[in-house]
């Protein structure tokens, strides 16, 4: 049967040993209908007094406005408790503010005023890990390897991770420069990272952080009907949310929470301490804005799962048993891996 230890699980990201579970900030700016910026830092110090240690961001979430907020949160920290976090940002995606359409830019130029830009706004004179958010196809990778290597060397930037791309894509970034980490979307209803990247990364040495590891809240079996979100909540628009697809996915969702609660937990708890299962490299980065789910996930890290629960977890979310994709169109572009 499943334990709970009383110790938070570790993992190696960007040369540290910090707790696997660390926060996801996009919804404290956007995409999930109203954002209110003195619940989201209350929720940020909360999780620092918890012990979250990795802080995710984007220059591209709510038009910087993610960077700033995280940047007035840092402000307050003492200079040892901001060398404490990892704190991570990301570029390459640019953005008509309030929009979902997106064109990728990886030009040497870009990358360093992106980088700037996210220093400036983030308050900070180096940025842990910094991330190629999307792949520009047009830019070879060895060349934006060499940029953000220049980065690095100038200590602008701690370490280089990749997002959304291809194995290949990540043997040859790696070849000119060590990757630290590897973001992807992965969780249970979402594990296409299985048929290759999981097993190229554990072989190179590179984490891999998993974004969007409850399904964007529908493995939490608590999320209100498509039809009842706020208007401007990007889900409306996800293929796995609507018709017979959010039918579908919801009965599974439903039938993990049945799960969790003969065992003992949230179905929110039990989907990621099913991914931090997987594998000694990954992390997870589930998003919240409210401190009760924050406390709640942070919870999964201290859960140990029995083989045998591992493997009804499997079964019940096996490859294939999803409906739909997990974007729109819009929301492909400049993603190299593989589509589910």
């Amino acid at each position: 049967m499943n334990s709970q230890s009383t110790t938070p699980l570790q993992r190696r990201l960007a040369g540290r040993d910090i707790p696997a579970i660390g926060l996801g900030l996009m919804g404290m700016s956007e995409f999930y209908g109203a954002v209110d910026d003195a619940e989201s830092l209350a929720t940020l110090h909360a999780a620092r007094e918890l012990g979250v240690r990795h802080l995710d961001t984007a220059d591209t979430y709510g038009s910087g406005h993610n960077e700033r907020l995280l940047g007035r949160f840092l402000a307050g920290l003492s200079p040892a408790q901001r060398a404490d976090m990892v704190v991570a940002s990301k570029f390459g995606i640019k953005r008509p503010p309030g929009t979902y359409e997106r064109h990728i830019d990886n030009s040497a130029a870009y990358a360093r005023a992106a980088c700037e830009a996210s220093l400036q706004r983030l308050g900070l004179e180096r940025i842990e890990l910094f991330y190629v958010h999307r792949r520009d196809p047009a830019v070879p990778i060895e060349e934006l390897m060499l940029t953000l290597a220049d980065l690095k060397a100038e200590g602008k930037i701690g370490a280089v991770g990749l997002s959304e791309v291809s194995e290949e894509t990540l043997r040859r970034a790696h070849a000119v420069l060590p990757v630290a980490a590897l973001q992807n979307e992965y969780s249970l209803w979402e594990r296409s990272a299985e048929q290759a990247m999981l097993a190229v990364t554990a072989e190179l040495g590179v984490a891999f952080v998993a974004y969007s590891p409850l399904g964007r809240a529908l493995l939490s079996a608590q999320l209100p009907a498509t039809q009842d979100l706020a208007p401007d909540d990007f889900r409306r628009t996800l293929p796995r949310f609507n018709g017979e697809a959010g039918e579908h996915n919801r009965s599974l969702a439903e039938r993990l929470a049945g799960l969790a609660a003969d065992w003992g937990h949230s179905a929110a708890q039990l989907a990621l301490a099913w991914v931090l299962h997987q594998q000694p490299h990954t992390l997870v980065i589930p998003g919240t804005r409210r401190q009760k789910h924050l406390l709640s996930n942070w919870a999964a890290g201290q859960i140990h799962l029995d083989p045998a629960q591992v493997d009804t977890l499997n079964r019940l979310f096996a490859p294939g048993s999803v409906a739909g994709s997990r974007y729109t169109e819009l929301g492909w572009v400049g993603i190299e891996s593989a589509r589910g």
